[in-house]
């Protein structure tokens, strides 16, 4: 029936969940809803993501979203075997070491005749030390030696021109020697079967030739006789550095040690002698 502007429902005659209620005053309808089985979206067992169901469809084109070829959203996979060689990611735990083990490394090679340098870096040799110290003997030599000619030449009025083949001589001098002759120690101790490293050699030689810094330094004083007995020094303190820290490791080649580690001590002189006849030496 109709009463002004509101509808009465006459409850006896209606079914279902949604029942006239008599208490309400005349022209009112009350409606109760029964509790919704309604799916929830997302899935409440990943809440706040969408779970594998609801990807997209198997049949869907990707072309957008798959990383192109040779973008950097795409992982790089490190090379694998020899091709592994040319990577910097290769040398990385080489140059893995702080100042402490730096300075306590060149320490040790002030006093040879522990002959404990290899058991200190059996397991993590570097190649960061003998780099920066053969890099500084290149410009200390030619540093201390063009000072050295300049200061003779004008205490003797005589012209003086600057020669830069001294660093190109010292760059091919240092960084040749601390890599050419480990690689040939190493292979022949292979010839041998004593076992050994590549790169413990390269930093054993590489801190053998620090004693050379400071008398590089000392020849800065005028007197000949005493340039001699600072690169005889420092030539036997290197050599007795080098020799001692292999003896132990040669003696497994049998009596061939003997040969080997003289050959390595006479070798470490003749780069003391090399380095007095051509750096420690002035020229007018």
């Amino acid at each position: 029936m109709m009463q002004g502007n509101y509808t009465s429902i006459d409850s006896h005659h209606v079914s279902g969940s949604v029942p006239a209620v008599s208490d309400h005053p005349p022209g009112q309808v009350s409606v109760k809803f029964t509790q919704s089985t309604l799916q929830t979206f997302p899935p409440s067992s990943a809440p706040g993501k969408i779970s594998a169901g609801s990807g997209p469809p198997r049949d869907a084109d990707d072309t957008f979203s798959r990383p192109v070829s040779g973008s950097s959203n795409e992982p790089q996979q490190p090379p694998g075997g020899w091709l592994r060689t040319f990577t910097v990611a290769a040398y990385k735990p080489y140059f893995d070491v702080d100042t402490t083990d730096v300075l306590e490394r060149i320490k040790d090679s002030l006093f040879p005749f522990r002959g404990t340098f290899n058991e200190k870096t059996a397991t993590n040799p570097d190649l960061y030390g003998p780099f920066w110290i053969c890099t500084t003997l290149i410009f200390v030599a030619a540093s201390i030696g063009t000072f050295v000619t300049y200061v003779t030449h004008k205490l003797q009025n005589k012209e003086w021109n600057y020669d830069i083949n001294v660093v190109t001589w010292s760059a091919g001098l240092f960084y040749g020697y601390v890599t050419v002759v480990p690689i040939g120690l190493y292979i022949i101790l292979k010839y041998f079967s004593v076992p050994s490293g590549l790169v413990q050699l390269l930093c054993l030689y590489g801190y053998s030739l620090f004693i050379f810094i400071p008398a590089l330094c000392l020849s800065i004083v005028p007197l000949e006789i005493f340039r001699w007995a600072v690169a005889a020094v420092s030539g036997f303190m290197s050599a007795m550095f080098v020799a001692l820290n292999l003896r132990n490791h040669i003696k497994s080649a049998g009596e061939s040690w003997v040969m080997i580690v003289a050959g390595i001590f006479l070798l470490q002189l003749a780069l003391s002698l090399v380095l007095k006849l051509y750096l420690f030496t002035v020229s007018v």
